[in-house]
């Protein structure tokens, strides 16, 4: 149990002790004062159960206004999601109208709209390089806005995107070593990387990468963006023919225990929110105990003054 005002307590602890100590004074003079007169008052310390119910009553009020409240296990759909999203040059292709880059665009808000506010959303723009754009962050319209600013530019590095992702969801650095070596980032079982990409990597570290979100227990459900029958695209002056990689995008999902989704149209990639499923978990939430604790306190109130009318006429 925690408490947001402990002065409050102690403050209130000393006037129900007061309170407490100013009842046995009094019950002992005027027990003796009784005695003194050759008078026998029956009941025994029964005859004090008023008096016992209002200070207890007293007390529990005391607890109530510290603001109390015990830390209960509630199950929600929660976590981080960041959305990686491919802009190499290859995602202008037109195969998905309009282009490659807007349709995910598109599916990508589609995805952020169907998150709940317990979900914090990154954003990661990736090529040969990978960029985060928007921290993880409960408010959305922060992710909506990196996802509008997207543009097509330079090649393309699964690897990176996967670091980079990761990178965003730890809050340090996550980079694999020009040995090979994997870093060790600990285990974040409700972190997610929803990557949008057409699959044609020319980076390394591609394996790596993914195994480290592996062991991490980071999920990589991977977005097919693209047709295997492919477009032209215009770089440079020069046309290059592009066509969607599956076997990469499966590849990822499957080693990461992620999923992959095939998008080949526009009317597909909007169903993408609706298939990607976030894990539900366990996080211990406040909750608040002094209005049960005030409802006690003004039983007990009400019962020791009834009692105290009941016995002597008087309310104290």
């Amino acid at each position: 149990m925690t408490l947001s005002s402990p002065l409050l307590l102690a403050v209130g602890l000393l006037v129900t002790a007061a309170l407490a100590w100013a009842a046995v004074v009094s019950a002992r003079r005027r027990a003796a004062t009784l005695a003194a007169a050759g008078v026998v008052v029956a009941g025994g310390r029964r005859a004090y159960l008023g008096s016992g119910l209002t200070i207890a009553g007293v007390a529990v009020l005391a607890i109530a206004t510290a603001g109390p409240a015990a830390m209960v296990p509630v199950p929600r759909t929660a976590g981080t999601v960041i959305l990686a999203i491919d802009v190499s040059n290859s995602m202008g292709a037109d195969d998905v109208a309009p282009t490659r880059l807007v349709a995910a665009q598109r599916a990508a808000r589609a995805f952020v709209a169907a998150q709940p506010d317990s979900v914090d959303i990154g954003v990661v723009a990736f090529e040969r390089g990978a960029l985060t754009t928007a921290r993880p962050d409960a408010d959305h319209s922060i992710a909506l806005a990196a996802i509008d600013r997207l543009k097509t530019t330079g090649g393309t590095s699964l690897g990176a995107a996967i670091t980079a992702s990761l990178t965003a969801i730890t809050g340090k650095q996550v980079a694999i070593g020009r040995d090979g070596t994997a870093p060790d980032i600990g285990y974040w079982p409700s972190a997610t990387i929803v990557m949008f990409s057409d699959g044609q990597n020319q980076g390394p570290d591609l394996e790596r990468a993914a195994a480290v979100a592996q062991k991490a227990g980071v999920h990589i459900h991977t977005v097919g963006v693209g047709t295997t029958a492919g477009a032209t695209v215009r770089v440079d002056g020069y046309r290059l023919q592009t066509s969607l990689e599956e076997d990469t995008l499966t590849l990822i999902a499957q080693t990461t225990g992620g999923a992959y989704h095939p998008a080949s149209d526009a009317a597909r990639l909007d169903q993408i929110a609706d298939t990607i499923d976030l894990r539900l978990t366990v996080s211990d939430e406040p909750l608040p105990l002094a209005g049960a604790l005030i409802g006690l306190a003004l039983a007990l109130l009400t019962a020791g003054a009834a009692l105290t009318v009941l016995r002597s006429g008087r309310v104290i």
